[in-house]
């Protein structure tokens, strides 16, 4: 088994570029039903995206590939079913029968049956393969629970009727000041009223995405405007500096599938300290957005398929 390990995930406020409301109202139309979740579900791949993928930036995801021609497999989907059921809702537990769902067992990419993957925030935290004893078992997943917690969305509260709560989260006036300090093109001064925030609140996500905003738009802003960055880049493929630029330039333009897909297809020609580069870049670019955007799910399975 290897073990999870801690990390941070969130959403972000683009300004002028996405409206944070509506990035969340968006993802919660097209994401995962949460009233009456069953803390044990089949997967196909009709399914998967919502009740994997999005549902894990809501509480972690045991997912298991299994077979029921292995008695260690099926021993597992068991032990593994109850312990989601005692779980209270702390993970979900997900089947995929590799035998008639062939499609999702091989975009987990497993190498042999039953393999067990906890996904959190649309991606992989730890795994293990074959059967597991049951106290090994709830250990496992209780260190799963361990490693996001406050780190995810967590499922809607529900009201007394079932119906999610309506909660209006307050603005922060500390953000006023670094509010201020965009609106001047300031970058670097609002940069460190964030920080500051973060000094004492290192897992505060809005301030976080706050900031990486801030560092984007002061990046383009030193950018020659009289280049044009899409086509720059375009004639020079492997340059990574002209690749940035012009993936900025369509996040600010409210086209971030095209800035993933470029530095997807840079890693993929990539090695060494550049792959590295790209996807580091990559990956500060899907914190400017919401866990549980599609457009982001989706790139995080492409970048996957390129780093290995």
């Amino acid at each position: 088994m290897t073990t999870p390990h801690n990390f941070v995930s969130g959403a972000i406020d683009l300004g002028e570029v996405k409206a944070r409301a509506d990035a969340r109202q968006k993802a919660h139309e097209q994401g995962p039903q949460s009233e009456g979740v069953a803390s044990s579900i089949d997967i196909t791949m009709e399914n998967f995206e919502n009740e994997v993928l999005r549902r894990s930036t809501q509480v972690p995801v045991v997912v298991q590939i299994g077979t029921p021609r292995s008695p260690d497999s099926e021993q597992l989907k068991s032990d593994l079913t109850s312990l989601a059921a005692a779980s209270n809702r702390q993970f979900i537990f997900a089947y995929v029968n590799a035998d008639t769902d062939g499609p999702v067992a091989q975009a987990f990419g497993v190498q042999g049956l039953p393999t067990v993957i906890a996904v959190a925030a649309g991606r992989p935290l730890a795994d293990f393969q074959g059967g597991q004893p049951a106290e090994a078992l709830k250990q496992w997943t209780d260190q799963v629970v361990k490693a996001v917690a406050g780190q995810l969305e967590g499922l809607p509260d529900q009201g007394a009727n079932g119906e999610e709560a309506d909660e209006q989260e307050p603005e922060d006036p500390r953000f006023d000041a670094a509010t201020d300090a965009l609106n001047r093109g300031a970058f670097d001064e609002a940069i460190a009223v964030y920080d500051s925030i973060l000094e004492t609140e290192p897992n505060n996500t809005d301030a976080k995405q706050a900031r990486d905003t801030a560092k984007l738009l002061g990046r383009l802003s030193i950018v020659d405007k009289s280049v044009d960055v899409n086509a720059a880049a375009d004639a020079d493929p492997q340059n990574v500096e002209l690749a940035f630029n012009a993936a900025d330039a369509a996040v600010v333009a409210g086209d971030p599938e095209a800035a993933f897909d470029r530095l997807i297809a840079l890693m993929t020609i990539s090695s060494g300290d550049q792959k590295t580069q790209v996807k580091d870049r990559l990956l500060e670019l899907f914190g400017m957005f919401e866990t549980s955007d599609p457009r982001v799910l989706a790139a995080r399975g492409k970048m996957a398929s390129a780093l290995f």
